[in-house]
């Protein structure tokens, strides 16, 4: 076989080294900015040459951003590389997803074994919201008392540990996590009921099913060569599937940044990455520190500040770019005055010539973006906010809750969502007696019989809502995704609803237009209608391009928003700027408590705790191109009151001469003052 090296071109030492090291654990410690997915895509073209069966390959990332990117990114080098002498047929692709993605795809090939069907629905956030409360209302437990939401979140911690509720209730601690437990048990059975899962269970009932000893070896057999994308923001119950998928070969390779671990809060844990080499004491190590992204000067910032933490590996990034600008620093008197500050410093960029997509204000906590949103606003400065993801918007979820009822009748969830939209006279105390029936179990919906003690005239109507679901349902089997979501809109009445409506409602006519775009993406998405309709005779049985069309809009994130080629400053926290890069970054409200933030009910901030917060700084500096701001308030609005606020401790991290400590003339009012050094 010829010499690798001589095709790998821009590669460099380090970067050729990790493609170059194809059989057994691999560990690539990968610094901001080094190029890591050029890596990964390098690597599974090496191996493909070598050759590896492309379906043989795995390569696992965080977000459908990410995995996208990687997808295109492994088609372009297939492509172009013409020393492959056959042809690379669609079938023959690596697998390519996010850890979520894999999940659906390993639970619908197994669905049987866990009393499911292949159509089983997806819970978002909402839905689980919904069921939640309904399991605190059986266990009496008042909503207003204790919050569903964090109810919500002790759950998902949990279950990203890899506990089920009996484990949980076997270890739970006082009142409160016995109460969870409980209600955890009322929740599992609507999840039942309703033939669903939950975001969390993507994860934990695939770790189960690999549990099997029939199931994790097919999968062995099947997948080869095993990557793992920021494998320290993999949690326990990744961490068992990612040990299982490569049990058999431990041809496993994993890329991460210590420095980038920033979700413990969700029950990401560091100690994964950090134990790779316990776990694979044959494992091969790559550092890459040579960064690609920024200037010397956000670099030499960079490693100032995260060298002062101790639960890292040794790393230096270094740059070939120029030193660049110095950091900027703003010191304004008020929150409000700070975010007129950035707003116009961000009008002189792209007066200059700046596109604003290339412009990021990053701050900690959410609430922080009202007063930037109004100063972008006030200034006519074209702004992005992420967070509000177009698959959660009421209209969207409708119609999307009109095609999983259509697959999955057992949803009740999604029945009690549309079966009065648009109106169709069926009130809420019709509802409660069809959902009592439903819950009694005696009755399949829209078997007939469901609702037969309810007047004739609302038989009619439910009778006429079930033969749209059944209408629904057949054009899904018959049609492209875009057609049968056009179908939705129009048969429904959702399309006329809304065209006659008022105030918003165009802008909501406008989105339910939008996913029929969306859906459009995936008609070319192979059918498996025929092999279907071989294998069970079933001239209803929906294809798998509307799956994966409805994975994708269960398993969307903020950072999908930005697909939407829009030209427009980004307003986000820091935690959905991961990823990221931009060429003007602003780190907004550096204060101590707010940025290293401090929990209310904390008297002060954990090791652990600090060395976090300190490694988000990180992240943000990291994500900038050509230059940084820095941005804090002498005075800040929180929960209402004024307070004076220090500023934050990492500012007075970074190696003097990079920027240099500015001391704020006595305010005047409104006056900013702005430092550029």
């Amino acid at each position: 076989m010829e010499n690798y090296s001589k095709n790998s071109g821009k590669l460099n030492p380090e970067q050729q080294k990790a493609v170059e090291t194809t059989d057994g654990p691999l560990l690539i410690i990968a610094g901001a900015g080094s190029g890591k997915t050029k890596v990964i895509t390098h690597r599974i073209l090496n191996l493909i040459k070598k050759g590896v069966a492309p379906q043989e390959i795995l390569a696992i990332t965080f977000t459908n951003k990410a995995a996208n990117e990687m997808k295109g990114r492994v088609s372009t080098l297939l492509y172009e590389d013409k020393s492959i002498n056959r042809p690379i047929s669609m079938q023959e692709r690596p697998f390519i997803s996010t850890f979520h993605a894999l999940g659906v795809h390993i639970i619908r090939e197994n669905a049987r074994l866990l009393g499911l069907t292949r159509h089983f629905t997806i819970y978002d956030r909402g839905d689980s919201r919904r069921a939640i409360k309904e399991s605190m209302e059986q266990c009496s437990v008042d909503p207003k008392t204790h919050d569903p939401g964090t109810i919500l979140n002790m759950i998902s911690r949990a279950k990203g540990d890899g506990m089920n509720r009996l484990e949980y209730l076997d270890n739970a601690k006082g009142f409160i996590e016995e109460m969870v437990a409980n209600i955890w048990e009322k929740y599992e059975n609507i999840l039942s009921r309703e033939k669903s899962l939950d975001f969390d269970d993507l994860l934990l009932k695939t770790a189960q099913l690999l549990g099997n000893p029939d199931v994790r070896n097919h999968y062995n057999h099947v997948w080869k060569y095993i990557h793992i994308d920021e494998y320290q923001d993999t949690n326990r119950v990744q961490y068992k599937i990612a040990r299982a998928l490569a049990e058999m070969g431990r041809n496993i390779c994993v890329v991460g940044d210590v420095d980038q671990n920033i979700y413990s809060w969700r029950g990401a844990t560091i100690e994964n990455i950090l134990n790779f080499e316990k776990d694979y004491p044959e494992a091969t190590v790559v550092t890459l520190e040579k960064n690609y992204r920024s200037t010397k000067t956000i670099l030499s910032a960079a490693n100032s500040v995260i060298e002062k933490n101790s639960m890292r590996r040794e790393k230096n990034l270094y740059t070939d770019n120029d030193h660049g600008e110095k950091i900027a620093l703003i010191i304004s008197y008020s929150e409000t005055e700070e975010a007129r500050s950035i707003a116009d410093k961000a009008r002189e960029l792209i007066a200059n010539g700046t596109s604003p997509s290339e412009i990021a204000v990053l701050y900690r906590a959410n609430f922080q973006s009202r007063v930037l949103e109004e100063s972008f606003i006030n200034k006519q400065i074209p702004y992005q906010l992420l967070g509000v993801k177009f698959f959660e918007r009421k209209e969207v979820k409708d119609v999307i809750s009109y095609i999983r009822a259509a697959l999955n009748r057992d949803s009740w969830g999604d029945i009690a969502r549309i079966i009065n939209v648009p109106p169709r006279g069926i009130g809420k105390v019709t509802l409660a007696k069809i959902l009592s029936e439903a819950g009694a179990g005696n009755n399949t919906p829209g078997n007939g019989n469901m609702g037969s003690a309810l007047p004739p005239a609302v038989r009619t109507k439910l009778t006429g809502f079930w033969k749209l679901l059944d209408d629904i349902r057949t054009e899904i089997a018959e049609k492209k995704p875009s057609e049968a979501v056009k179908f939705v809109i129009q048969e429904t009445g959702i399309e006329r609803l809304y065209r006659e409506g008022v105030g918003d409602d165009e802008e909501r006519l406008l989105n339910v237009r939008e996913l029929v775009t969306v859906a459009a993406q995936y008609n070319q998405t192979e059918s498996v209608k025929e092999k279907m309709q071989g294998e069970n005779n079933n001239p209803q049985e929906p294809n798998r391009a509307i799956e994966a069309f409805l994975e994708n809009a269960a398993l969307a994130t903020d950072q999908d928003e930005l697909k939407k080629e829009t030209d427009a400053v980004k307003l986000m926290t820091v935690h959905a700027a991961k990823g990221l890069e931009f060429e003007y970054v602003f780190i907004a409200g550096l204060e101590q408590d707010l940025f290293p933030f401090k929990h209310m009910n904390d008297a002060e901030i954990d090791k652990a705790g600090e060395e976090e917060e300190r490694r988000l700084f990180y992240v943000a500096l990291t994500r900038a191109k050509k230059k940084l701001f820095l941005s804090n308030a002498i005075i800040r609005t929180v929960y209402g009151a004024q307070r004076v606020s220090t500023p934050s401790e990492f500012i007075a991290d970074i190696e003097k001469g990079l920027i240099e400590e500015a001391i704020p003339e006595k305010p005047s009012g409104a006056k900013a003052i702005f430092i550029d050094f």
